[in-house]
This record gives structure tokens, C-alpha cells and sequence, in this order.
């Protein structure tokens, strides 16, 4: 049975605006809210999260470049959950394998530890990105949804229109009200999303270089240690 709109004054509140939409548009309207708080969840949990690896990253850089024993450095750090202590911890780890046997294969040993440490950053930062995921898709999905609520109640116009044979602004207005409503609301999960994608995205990209210089810089400090026992 085709819907008969209501030809009262509409109202621009989002509660009535809501209300008043026909039960598809009603769906696509939670479903972006929901998304809209999945979102400023996700972004304000990974905005705090990322403040806080990066100043605990650049505490464990400086004291570990002013360590003088690195295995005592091991002991107290080693099992940490930060980032860059599971990079220390990789080369660490693949430098007493290779070092452990009477003769060492320098070159081997250097190509090991850089493939270990790269491979650990790498891991971080696919834990760091596991939930910008989700702010693309909404970012690229949510205004097409919105969309989908804007055709609908666009249609739903048109058959009020078709059913009481008027074509007065009294009639159309709720149905293309409740439409851009739906729209707004896909913009307003959207556009948070897109903006704090890439300005997360240029968070981890400073997180992973600094991993990246951290695990040359001790890359080369081991492959010193090499040369110097192979002196003697």
C-alpha cells in the first residue's frame, strides 16, 4: 500500500525530521548515526593512542642511545609493548642467534638482523593501521548511503505527489526534507572520517620512519660490533 505523506508544516528538528521518515530512510539514518559513532570512537581512540606511542617512542630512542650495556638495556626493555622496543627486541633476538655459534657469517648476520627488524616495524605498523580501515570505508561508503535515503524519499514524493494528484510544496516538502536529512547525515559521518584518515595515515607514516631509523641506527651499531670481533 503506497504511504500517504504528511502534508502538515514540516519540521526542520532531526528528532521530527527522523520520525517522520518512511522506514527504508528511517534504516539508512541509524545505520549512518551508528557509523558516524563507530567513527569519532575510532578517531579519538587512535588520535590519544598514537600521542602516546610517540612520546613514549622518543623516551626509549633517547635512552637507549645513552645506554652504555645493551643486553642490561634488553633486560629492563625487552619486553615492552612498545613499537619500537619489539624492534630492538627482533634485532636483539636474531643477533644472539647468529652470534651464538663459534663461527659467524658476518655478512649473513647483517642482511638477517635488517630482515628481522624491518619485518617487526612492518608488523607494528600493520597493528597501528588495522582500524583506518574503517574510517576509509565510511569515508568512501557513507555519502552513498546518504544518497540511497535521498533517492528513496525523493521517490516517496513523488508517488504522495501521484496519489493525491498535487503537486503543492505542502506535499513534496516532507519527503524531500527527510531525503537531504539522510544526506547531511551520510556528509556528517563522512567527512570526519576522510579528514582524520589521512591525518592518522601521516601519524603512522612518522611512527614507521621513526622505527625505520631507530632499526638502521641499531643496525649499524651491531654491524660495528661485528667488525670488531672479527678482529680479534
Amino acid at each position: 500500500m503506497t504511504p500517504v505523506l504528511n502534508t502538515d508544516a514540516v519540521s526542520l528538528s532531526p528528532i521530527a525530521l527522523f520520525l517522520q521518515a518512511d522506514i527504508v530512510v528511517k534504516i539508512v539514518m541509524a545505520g549512518l548515526l551508528l557509523a558516524s559513532i563507530w567513527t569519532w570512537a575510532i578517531i579519538i581512540g587512535s588520535w590519544l593512542k598514537f600521542g602516546r606511542i610517540r612520546k613514549s617512542v622518543e623516551k626509549f630512542e633517547r635512552d637507549f642511545w645513552k645506554a652504555d650495556d645493551i643486553d642490561a638495556f634488553y633486560k629492563v626493555h625487552g619486553e615492552s609493548d612498545l613499537p619500537i622496543a619489539r624492534v630492538f627486541a627482533a634485532g636483539v633476538t636474531e643477533w644472539r642467534r647468529s652470534t651464538a655459534g663459534g663461527n659467524v657469517d658476518r655478512d649473513g648476520t647483517r642482511e638477517r638482523l635488517a630482515t628481522a627488524m624491518a619485518a617487526a616495524a612492518a608488523a607494528e605498523v600493520d597493528k597501528l593501521s588495522d582500524k583506518l580501515n574503517v574510517l576509509a570505508t565510511v569515508g568512501s561508503v557513507a555519502p552513498f548511503v546518504g544518497l540511497f535515503g535521498t533517492v528513496w524519499g525523493i521517490m516517496r514524493s513523488f508517488t504522495g505527489i501521484a496519489q493525491q494528484q498535487n503537486t503543492s510544496l505542502a506535499v513534496v516538502a516532507p519527503g524531500i526534507a527527510e531525503a537531504l536529512f539522510a544526506t547531511a547525515i551520510g556528509l556528517f559521518a563522512a567527512i570526519p572520517a576522510v579528514i582524520a584518515y589521512n591525518r592518522l595515515s601521516h601519524s603512522i607514516n612518522r611512527i614507521e620512519a621513526r622505527l625505520n631509523r631507530f632499526a638502521d641506527g641499531f643496525h649499524s651499531t651491531l654491524s660495528r660490533q661485528l667488525e670488531l670481533e672479527g678482529r680479534r
